[in-house]
């Protein structure tokens, strides 16, 4: 069993519906810097229950993600499961959803990892494959706070 999963969801053809893809894609390209034999980097897309048997090779699963909480678009988010499922202010996408109930799946077959969603909020989803200047300019930060949680999950 690995110790970590770092999922991207999204779609990348529906503009910063698809950041959490890009950071996979920027994590691909830096990936001789951490240790194979400790994490995998997937690409989600844009998360389907179908996947739920993943979870059982990991220990902790990081997703990267869009929230929208109603925040200045670019705000950057670090939840854990209890946020997800608690804060009744939290509008979850359906990969959120799609994401607890597969949690829920991998446990009823005898493993559930503990999840952490290091989210950013879009400024606008509509067809487009460039993701907004305004999280372009946040994009960075979003990878780095991501890259922060890796090694604190990985040690």
């Amino acid at each position: 069993m690995k110790k970590l999963l770092v999922l991207g969801v999204g779609n990348i053809l529906m503009m910063d519906e698809g950041a959490g893809v890009h950071a996979i894609y920027e994590f691909w390209k830096e990936k001789e810097s951490f240790n194979e034999t400790l994490v995998d980097f997937i690409d989600g897309g844009t998360f389907t229950q179908d996947i739920f048997y993943l979870f059982e090779e990991y220990e902790q699963v990081l997703v990267l993600d869009i929230v929208r909480a109603g925040h200045k678009p670019g705000t950057i988010y670090s939840l854990d499961e209890d946020d997800l499922v608690k804060n009744e202010k939290q509008m979850l996408s359906l990969h959120d959803v799609d994401l607890l109930d597969s949690l829920g799946m991998a446990e009823m077959r005898g493993h559930r990892p503990t999840l952490k969603v290091v989210g950013i909020e879009p400024a606008k989803i509509d067809w487009g494959t460039e993701m907004t200047p305004v999280l372009v300019k946040a994009f960075p930060a979003f990878m780095e706070v991501a890259r922060k949680h890796i090694e604190k999950l990985l040690n």
